[in-house]
């Protein structure tokens, strides 16, 4: 087995995670089975208690593991499917250790930071590799090459290093700015996190160079003598304009070439016909453009807005939009302002109310949905965004004043979602970490509906993660006006989609199908959905 490992430098949010699912890809079209794996520094067991606005969407595994986004471009990038063997955070290892150490594993030694934190890491990598019967492991480091929440990463990177020296390979990804007031790109940043790593006993042996352009032969040749690098080992990484060329464009660098020499492996084969396709499809400036409005509160940091909250949603409206020759225009709608000023969703040709949780600015949400929803114009809710659908149409349609989700109005006369049996149980005892229903789950498609008719079969499997549910006490007197229940689970007790009648699409779904889209494998709601945009004119 062969190990890769990926670390960045100078700044967050390089690439780091593109760059890992760019060289799986390139690994598997090149004959290898690949096995990537995310190391994160937090101290958070999972990402599944953080705020969306401070680590970026919860990415949800089919073995309802929570995990960091990055696993989401793995998954898209290989159109594999992973688990939780491929994602370690620092809080789950030092949790794994001082239960090893409380199980009397260690006989009686001390336990200390090193060599256990580091050893555990590298049992972590191993497992990843041996899970998915893998020729090469890609270990992508979070975090930024100089930090200290990260070293024991990178400690667990050198002890294995010395111990298999031809089996393990680094790439750093850094970054080559071009300050607008000197008008020149800079290699000394990219030095310095070259150097930082060689602090710690490492020794990169690619380097990925991001930059706004391509690089010169000048800084190449910089940046490889003081990265103590041949000038082929030096890989111009410049900012494309969708992520799914960067395979391509580390292809065309001899990215897979240099790898495979340095791990004293040969290319069985070249598998990218289908990728290529996918990107001049991406590129064709014939596509026709179709404006989608996302409306939901994860948006605002500070004075910048955030797409990272709804990343796997974005991606999926690409790839549907890809393969049917459309130009998404994607605009983000906080969902306070909606309940101050409706006008501002008049322009759109279909409109997403993503997942959520709490109170802030669902007014918002549900005057957006009745606005979808009496406007004919196609909407798509996801998980939360399906519960609103159904306390709006309980609201507008059936009357029921003040009907609510318990989750906002525990006392509300029509508790139309209500939380789920077994997990009122677990929030009384304040159990929250990992315990939402949450994973793949099957469902039963209902015949004569418009989500049967997208997925052409009768059983799907998508991911969940949530902890209320559709209340069966008002699913008659719904279904009698209008609403159709369009899937179940198999044995009918949940609700999994809901639809209404007379609508080009009006689809709530309490799954996350955007978790199962892929670029060479768009979802069919997703395609139902930007179908039905492009016939409403605007």
């Amino acid at each position: 087995m062969k190990y890769i490992f990926v670390s960045g430098g100078v700044i967050s949010g390089i690439g780091k995670g593109i760059a890992t699912a760019s060289i799986a890809l390139l690994l598997k079209a090149a004959g290898f089975k690949v096995a990537p794996l995310k190391m994160d520094p937090y101290l958070n067991v999972d990402a599944g208690t953080m705020n969306p606005i401070v680590h970026g969407e919860v990415f949800v595994l089919d073995d309802g593991t929570e995990t960091d986004q990055d696993l989401g471009h793995y998954e898209r990038f290989t159109s594999e499917s992973l688990t939780q063997n491929n994602i370690a955070t620092q809080g789950s290892i030092y949790l794994s250790v001082i239960q090893k150490e409380r199980n009397l594993e260690f006989n009686g030694d001390c336990v200390e930071v090193v060599p256990h934190i580091p050893q555990e890491i590298i049992n972590r990598i191993e497992l990843a590799g041996k899970s998915k019967n893998a020729d090469i492991v890609l270990i992508e480091i979070g975090g930024t090459t100089g930090e200290y929440q990260n070293v024991l990463f990178l400690e667990a990177n050198r002890l294995l290093k010395l111990k298999k020296p031809q089996d393990v390979a680094h790439i750093h990804v850094t970054f080559l700015p071009v300050p607008h007031f000197l008008g020149e790109m800079k290699s000394k940043p990219a030095q310095m996190s070259v150097r930082d790593l060689n602090a710690v006993g490492i020794q990169p042996d690619i380097v990925l160079a991001r930059a706004e352009r391509p690089l010169d032969q000048s800084r190449i040749n910089k940046l490889a003598m003081f990265s103590g690098l041949e000038e082929e080992d030096i890989i111009s990484a410049p900012d494309v304009k969708n992520v799914y060329e960067v395979p391509l464009n580390f292809e065309d660098g001899n990215l897979t070439t240099r790898i495979l020499k340095k791990l004293n492996l040969k290319r069985k084969e070249k598998d990218l016909k289908k990728w290529r396709e996918l990107v001049t499809r991406a590129n064709d400036e014939k596509r026709k453009p179709i404006k989608i409005g996302i409306v939901g509160k994860y948006f605002a940091t500070g004075d910048y807005v955030l797409a990272d909250s709804y990343i796997s949603v974005i991606e999926a409206i690409k790839h549907a939009s890809i393969w049917e020759g459309l130009l998404p225009e994607i605009e983000w709608i906080d969902a306070g302002k909606v309940e101050k000023n409706i006008d501002l969703l008049k322009d759109f040709q279909g409109i997403i109310v993503p997942g959520g949780f709490g109170s802030r600015d669902i007014e918002g949400k549900i005057d957006t949905i009745k606005y979808c929803r009496e406007n004919k114009i196609p909407y798509l809710g996801l998980c939360y965004g399906m519960q609103l659908a159904v306390v709006e149409f309980a609201r507008n349609v059936l009357s029921f004043d003040g009907a609510n989700t318990t989750e906002v109005s525990p006392k509300t006369k029509y508790p139309v979602i209500h939380i789920m049996p077994d997990q009122e149980k677990k929030m009384l005892e304040k159990n929250y970490g990992g315990t939402m229903r949450l994973g793949a789950w099957d469902c039963t498609l209902h015949s004569r509906t418009l989500a049967k008719g997208l997925y052409g079969k009768e059983k799907i499997s998508e991911r969940h993660r949530h902890r209320y549910e559709f209340n069966n006490k008002y699913k008659e007197e719904l279904e009698k006006n209008g609403m159709v229940v369009a899937g179940t689970s198999p044995d009918g007790k949940l609700v999994e989609i809901i639809e209404l009648k007379d609508h080009p699409f009006f689809v709530g779904t309490q799954f996350h199908p955007e978790l199962k889209s892929r670029p060479l494998q768009p979802h069919p709601l997703f395609t139902g959905f930007v179908k039905a945009a492009t016939k409403i004119n605007k």
